[in-house]
């Protein structure tokens, strides 16, 4: 009987493999933030949840997995990319001292650059950002996933076994419609889900204070318990969100404590750390 002959593809993928497993040893949650479908504020909600994370004590990554629309860094207004040390060694950009950050934007030379890959290529860099990336010690790892159920968020399972999935939705039916597909993805591939967000869940007039339901309402919480997933927070529209996010700046949502976008999100960033 003849050995099997190992190549130093093989050799790489084995040493790749234990990289993954070290690292994500040291990180104690991983929260997959997922949408059915584009459009519904999912990269801005895994930002904030990050960002929460982050000013209450925990050590938190954010990873952007979205290759082809990487839009946190352009939120949070990161112009660096990452500090490279050795061949497979790689550290994310320190936002601040409990928030590191790392996206294919990052990576970019330029902002309107496409990322035109194939299959394996994405499967690569996401394994790569996990294997790689010198996240050390974490209380939170964040991985911001594009939108469906394709090659990214099927490979974050598939490498992060132990993830809970947070799925944003908006309230009205055609978006609920794809959130009740990555909630079957979910089960599927056996990642427990955190809960349902329900994303732009009214807007506050600004002159009577009355609750406008632009897009609907109530519906995530009642796919929610239509589907038997927890229903973990409404987040409302706030203009200042967009301006901000426009600006590079939505860090500074964290001042406006007295704000009804910051105190949903508070609630919410209560429930993850829960469990």
């Amino acid at each position: 009987m003849q050995n099997k002959i190992t190549t130093p593809a093989d050799l790489e993928r084995t040493q790749q493999e234990l990289s993954i497993k070290r690292n994500l040893k040291k990180i104690k949650r991983k929260i997959v933030v997922m949408s059915g479908k584009g459009g519904v504020g999912k990269s801005t909600v895994a930002s904030m949840i990050a960002l929460m994370l982050s000013i209450r004590g925990n050590k938190v990554g954010l990873m952007d997995v979205d290759l082809h629309g990487p839009s946190i860094p352009n939120m949070l207004k990161i112009s660096s990319g990452m500090n490279i040390k050795g061949q497979h060694e790689l550290s994310p950009f320190e936002y601040s001292a409990n928030l590191g950050v790392i996206s294919m934007g990052m990576i970019l030379q330029k902002q309107d650059e496409a990322v035109i890959w194939r299959g394996p290529l994405k499967i690569s860099a996401i394994r790569q950002f996990i294997s790689d990336v010198t996240w050390g010690e974490l209380d939170f790892l964040i991985v911001d996933s594009p939108p469906g159920t394709g090659d990214e968020p099927l490979t974050v399972a598939q490498t992060i076994t132990d993830a809970e999935a947070v799925i944003v939705t908006t309230p009205q039916e055609i978006s609920l419609a794809d959130v009740r597909k990555s909630i079957n993805f979910c089960r599927q591939v056996k990642m427990n889900i955190l809960g349902i967000v329900e994303n732009m869940s009214g807007l506050k007039c600004p002159h009577c204070g009355e609750k406008i339901a632009v897009f609907s309402e109530g519906g995530g919480k009642k796919m929610a318990g239509a589907m038997d997933v927890p229903f973990i927070g409404e987040i409302p529209i706030d203009p200042e969100v967009v301006k901000l996010a426009d600006e590079k700046q939505l860090e500074h949502i964290l001042e406006k404590k007295e704000s009804d976008i910051y105190r949903a999100y508070a609630t919410l960033i209560e429930k993850i750390e829960k469990g």
